[in-house]
Formats: structure tokens, sequence, C-alpha cells
């Protein structure tokens, strides 16, 4: 899946799109409500893109990880993020068998769920063959340009509102940064203040 521009932010149940890097604070919009607002230099932003989770060999990216749930459920819902830790973890087990169970923690495994099922709510799952085959026609008849997008989060956990770009936190055994690291045990995505597959949000 293509998560640039998505954010998760400690302590808000829901995601967030950016919109600007303001002089001390980031501006982001609620994806739900459609708000605008900034958040300051003290919030722990995490940037979605940005999240990989452990497993036993490479990290996987957090989109990657949302592509396999989109597959198992046939781009429908997942699971809900409010079920019992046994049913989680079963679950999860199914989408990617090689995840680390000992860096990957349920609260993990719901954050990320839960991030899954607000964006295939919204519509806003898109798979990263459609991104880049839409990119590679309109190159092609000249009708746009093929920008890469900027990295908004990156390895170190940046408090957003500072030069840069917003710093992330990832699912409680995501982390971002280090090698797209599912922040793991730092708390939600999801080294040096970045978390692998334990995600902080």
């Amino acid at each position: 899946m293509n998560l640039k521009d998505i954010l998760a932010i400690s302590g808000e149940g829901t995601l967030f799109k950016f919109i600007a890097q303001g002089k001390n604070a980031v501006i982001v919009e609620n994806l739900e409500t459609g708000r605008r607002f900034s958040a300051g230099a003290t919030a722990r932003v995490s940037a979605l893109d940005e999240i990989s989770i452990y497993t036993t060999g490479e990290d996987i990216p957090l989109g990657k990880v949302m592509d396999l749930i989109w597959e198992k459920e046939n781009g429908g819902e997942a699971i809900s993020h409010k079920q019992q830790d046994q049913e989680l973890k079963k679950y999860f087990l199914e989408v990617l068998p090689e995840y680390d169970r000992d860096r990957v923690y349920t609260s993990d495994i719901r954050k990320v769920l839960h991030w899954y099922n607000i964006l295939q709510k919204l519509g806003l799952l898109v798979m990263e063959e459609e991104k880049s085959g839409e990119t590679e026609d309109a190159a092609t008849d000249g009708s746009q340009e093929a920008v890469e997008g900027k990295v908004i989060a990156s390895g170190e956990e940046t408090p957003a509102g500072q030069e840069g770009e917003p710093g992330g936190e990832a699912p409680d055994t995501m982390q971002p940064g280090e090698k797209p690291a599912a922040r793991a045990r730092k708390a939600a995505s999801p080294k040096g203040g970045k978390d692998k597959t334990s995600g902080k949000q």
C-alpha cells in the first residue's frame, strides 16, 4: 500500500494526512473528520511509510503488510482490533507467518489492524502497483511528471515542529527509521528512538 503522507499521532485514535511543515508545528488533517490543526513540537508523530514489522528475516514495510491483509480479505475489512489477544495473534500469523513473536506485541498488531480498517473504510488503500502504473502512464504521455515522494519521518524520532520532517513513532513493536522498522519496543507501525514492531502511538 502507498502510505505516503499518512501519519499517526500518539494519543489520537485515528490517522492524519500531512499537510505542511510549519515553523514550530506540523499541519495535519484528520482523515475521518477533515479537521485541520497543528501538531506541536511535543506531539509524537509517526509516518506510516517509515514503519516496518519485525520478522524472523528482513523487516517488512508496513505498506507490504497491509497489502497482505488486503489480499487475505479481498479488499475488505480486517478483523477488529478490539478482538481478544489470541484472536489477533492467530489472525496476524495467517497474514504474516514469519513475524517475530518476541518483538511484535499484541498492541502493535492492534494498531496495524486499526490503521488498516480506518484506511479501508475511507477507501484510501492504494496498492503500490496501481500507483506505480499510473505514474508510468502519466510520465509516458507527458501529462504529468513523476515526482518521487518526500520522506516525512526518518530514522530517529524527531519532535513534530522542528525544522525538517516530522519524526515518527510506530506501533509498539514497530519502528520508523533504522531500516523502516516497525518501531519495535518503543511505543505505534510500523533503533534510536525507534521501535520496530512495537509502536508507540
